[in-house]
């Protein structure tokens, strides 16, 4: 493994771009007259909408997410509606043209977010293996025989998109410790997979040469598709950078913002939050703020991006 950071290895939707509109989901909404203790915390919003990014396919996302959010919108008697973004970088710019109230960040449009809108982190998961956080990857196909800079020359690279971590930023400084300043002119083609999912799959089906994507969704499609252990070899992992967590508005109610927080962090203690962090393959939230994308904010100062005017769009 060339060492961008080393990791032992122990262990194509993408066609649903036509069907990538913008998908509003509602999930839950009380009938009931709201309680006094509702209405304080609530101030008076009545539905909240929240993004999701295009982590994976958005069918599968959608499932993993629904009932939590179901489960909050209950506990806050409020509605809450979904909106399913087609592409990462979508979570910026529509972010007030929407009117979102928040949106479960990855690390680096968390970081985005955080500059650019002013959003306030309240949590995020902590996975089964106790890591709050994850990490990129870069991989091939063992039988490709690619291993250094020179072997990639000419090849064909799939990232995930321009506002990912794990799916862009974190390769494009692998590459350049290796020596590839420019993969714009180094590979034969370059393009962006949408989700992780696709990344992974389009260099196992031979698609792409040479790929990169986050581990946890790496190895949560190895447990059941035995390929990928066998056929793929990472060459490189990426620092750690927090997992995608919620981030709110900073003028949402401050009760409503701390109410759901604490919905969040206490999820793990009852029967049925324990079933949705079954669903969602996690262990529990924890609290969450500016200070744990520090890392994600350090990494970018240290390759000369400014997140401020950063271009986080695809080609």
């Amino acid at each position: 493994m060339i060492p961008f950071m080393r990791q032992p290895l122990t262990a194509s939707l993408t066609g649903l771009g036509l069907f990538c509109l913008l998908c509003l989901l509602p999930v839950g909404c009380s009938q009931q007259e709201s309680s006094p203790v509702a209405e304080q915390q609530n101030a008076g919003l009545t539905t909240l909408t929240i993004g999701l990014i295009p982590e994976q396919n958005i069918f599968a996302q959608k499932k993993r997410y629904e009932p939590l959010l179901a489960y909050l919108a209950k506990q806050l008697d409020v509605a809450i509606e979904i909106r399913i973004l087609p592409r990462y970088g979508n979570i910026i710019d529509n972010f007030n043209e929407l009117g979102l109230d928040g949106a479960f960040f990855g690390s680096f449009t968390g970081a985005l977010a955080i500059d650019k809108l002013g959003v306030e982190p309240l949590a995020r998961p902590q996975y089964l293996n106790g890591s709050s956080t994850y990490y990129g990857m870069v991989f091939i196909r063992k039988d490709s025989g690619i291993r250094t800079a020179r072997d990639m020359q000419g090849k064909r690279m799939v990232f995930v998109d321009r506002a990912t971590t794990a799916g862009y930023l974190l390769p494009l400084s692998f590459f350049r410790t290796i020596g590839i300043e420019n993969y714009t002119t180094w590979f034969d083609k370059y393009y962006f997979s949408g989700t992780h999912e696709d990344a992974i799959n389009d260099v196992l089906n031979g698609f792409a040469d040479i790929g990169a994507a986050k581990d946890t969704v790496f190895y949560r499609m190895a447990a059941s598709d035995t390929r990928i252990a066998r056929d793929l070899e990472i060459l490189a992992t990426s620092p750690h950078v927090p997992a995608n967590g919620l981030a709110v508005r900073h003028d949402l109610p401050d009760s409503l913002k701390q109410a759901l927080q604490q919905q969040l962090l206490t999820l793990h203690q009852n029967d049925q939050g324990r079933q949705i962090l079954k669903i969602l393959e996690v262990g529990k939230f924890l609290k969450t703020s500016r200070e744990d994308y520090q890392p994600v904010f350090d990494y970018a100062t240290a390759i000369g991006l400014d997140l401020k005017t950063y271009n986080y769009l695809n080609d």
